[in-house]
């Protein structure tokens, strides 16, 4: 007698092959234009590359890139808590300074010269206003630092441009 074959009935696709998604892509793309779109930037690689080029060639446009790079390096420094920390201190007090504008009927006198220095001498209003003060020294103190080259401030070596 024949000894019984175990055999497991492969279950049925429920999802489209690789082949069939690529077909899916390629039809959807052209559907919508972006392989006509595709083409003729590939025909169009010099005439692109040379307005691109130009574009970068502008004193304006390498300023901007400079810029925009040591932004990115500077940002880089902070770490994202403390990032965090000052756009949440910063965004609540975009709010506050908007919140006082939209509502005109709270208007409230000037605390002249006097009240000014009562609020000063307010340890609550001193403690919430230390840290605006310490940013305006760092601030002062940084500005009043001889400017280097970018270069040399963030890899340490010097410059001749």
């Amino acid at each position: 007698m024949a000894e019984r074959m175990n055999y497991e009935v492969p279950p049925a696709q429920t999802q489209p092959s690789a082949g069939d998604a690529l077909s899916d892509l390629l039809e959807n793309l052209h559907h919508h234009g972006f392989l006509r779109l595709a083409n003729d930037m590939v025909k169009a690689n010099t005439q692109i590359a040379k307005i691109v080029v130009d574009g970068l060639n502008q004193p304006g446009t390498q300023t901007g890139v400079q810029n925009l790079s040591l932004l990115l390096v500077a940002l880089s420094k902070i770490p994202p808590e403390q990032f965090n920390h000052l756009l949440k201190a910063l965004t609540r007090g975009v709010q506050a300074m908007t919140e006082k504008h939209d509502a005109p009927e709270k208007k409230s006198a000037a605390p002249g010269v006097t009240g000014f220095i009562k609020m000063l001498g307010d340890e609550d209003t001193w403690q919430k206003a230390a840290p605006f003060f310490h940013a305006v020294q760092a601030f002062s103190s940084a500005l009043q630092e001889e400017p280097d080259k970018p270069i040399t401030r963030y890899s340490g070596k010097s410059s001749n441009a």
